[in-house]
């Protein structure tokens, strides 16, 4: 939402993108082996950018979206560059540091790769409670 409302305070357009993975990684048996299919889009695929497009014309801000394979960081800085993107917008999970330090960040990765502004929007944190 935070993207939402800096660009329409600068009556800028906003491109979303959306990330699936190339492959899907499956378990082929015992011992940890795994194997990889290319991945079939779904239409559970294009949902997060549809919600999204909603939410631009709800707050009446151009918006279009790009629905993109392969490794998310790579693939938005890359998209990013190739259509001149002012910033990049990227929410962060806050994780913490330990699962940061563990499982990577594509937001951290995208402020490493990236040749252009990029403003990271830390989501809200919900209770415990809250999130059962």
């Amino acid at each position: 939402m935070y993207g939402l409302e800096l660009a329409g305070e600068h009556h800028a357009a906003v491109t979303f993108a959306y990330v699936v993975p190339g492959v899907d990684v499956y378990p082929t048996g015992g011992f940890g082996l795994t194997g990889a299919i290319p991945h079939e889009l779904t239409a559970a695929d294009s949902e997060p950018l549809e919600d999204a497009l909603r939410l631009a014309r709800e707050a009446d801000v151009n918006a279009c979206a790009a629905l993109l394979r392969g490794e998310p960081a790579d693939e938005i800085v890359g998209y990013a560059d190739a259509m001149d993107a002012d910033m990049i917008v990227v929410g962060s999970r806050g994780h913490g540091a330990l699962a940061s330090a563990l499982l990577g960040s594509v937001s951290r990765a995208i402020l490493r790769e990236a040749q252009r502004p990029v403003l990271v929007v830390r989501g809200r944190q919900v209770p415990a409670e809250v999130a059962a």
